[in-house]
């Protein structure tokens, strides 16, 4: 069964730095795309950033809301795919959750295209 597991958030203050991670087992991501997603309370879950499958990580998609302080990567020796994320602000907390999508194909910020998702870890952005 694949498995997806999110570590790495926690509490900052605004202007604040944290890096998750989306680690898998069972399997390899080297081709899947993966996507960060995020869910503040009463809201809808919404696309964060992605990585396409094919190229490494140099297809990547970001929501506007995050460009220019946000970065995806990943490290396939460590079958890890990271969400660094700078100059945190207090609209960026939530619950945060990676989740694998298409095979060997570009991806997009559209929840549908994702089928398999990590449990969420809770990102704090307060002062």
């Amino acid at each position: 069964q694949l498995q997806l597991v999110e570590s790495g958030g926690g509490l900052v203050q605004p202007g604040g730095s944290l890096r998750l991670s989306c680690a898998a087992s069972r399997f390899t991501l080297d081709y899947y795309a993966i996507g960060w997603f995020r869910q503040a309370p009463g809201k809808e879950r919404e696309g964060v950033s992605c990585v396409s499958g094919i190229g490494g990580s140099t297809h990547t998609n970001y929501v506007d809301s995050v460009k220019g302080r946000f970065t995806i990567s990943r490290d396939n020796a460590k079958n890890t795919i990271y969400l660094q994320m700078n100059s945190l602000e207090p609209d960026d907390t939530g619950v945060y959750y990676c989740a694998l999508g298409p095979w060997k194909a570009m991806c997009a910020l559209t929840r549908a295209a994702f089928h398999t998702w990590g449990q969420g870890t809770q990102v704090t952005v307060s002062s």
